[in-house]
C-alpha cells in the first residue's frame, strides 16, 4: 500500500525511461564518437589463428 506522499507504481503503459531530449542525443553522439575513436582500430584487427582454432574446437562439443 502506498502512502499519500508516494508516487503510485508505474503501469505497463508508462515507460520506465522518459523520452530522450536533445541533451541526451548530444551525449549519445559524443559517447559513440569517443568509443569509435578508442576501439575501431582494435576491432578491425584480424582475429589470431589460435583463437579461431579454439572457437572452432569448442563448436564441436
Amino acid at each position: 500500500m502506498t502512502s499519500a506522499n508516494e508516487d503510485p507504481p508505474k503501469g505497463r503503459s508508462q515507460s520506465a525511461h522518459p523520452r530522450k531530449g536533445k541533451g541526451d542525443h548530444a551525449f549519445d553522439m559524443w559517447l559513440q564518437r569517443g568509443l569509435h575513436q578508442m576501439f575501431d582500430e582494435a576491432a578491425s584487427e584480424p582475429i589470431p589463428e589460435e583463437l579461431l582454432r579454439l572457437i572452432e574446437d569448442d563448436r564441436g562439443h
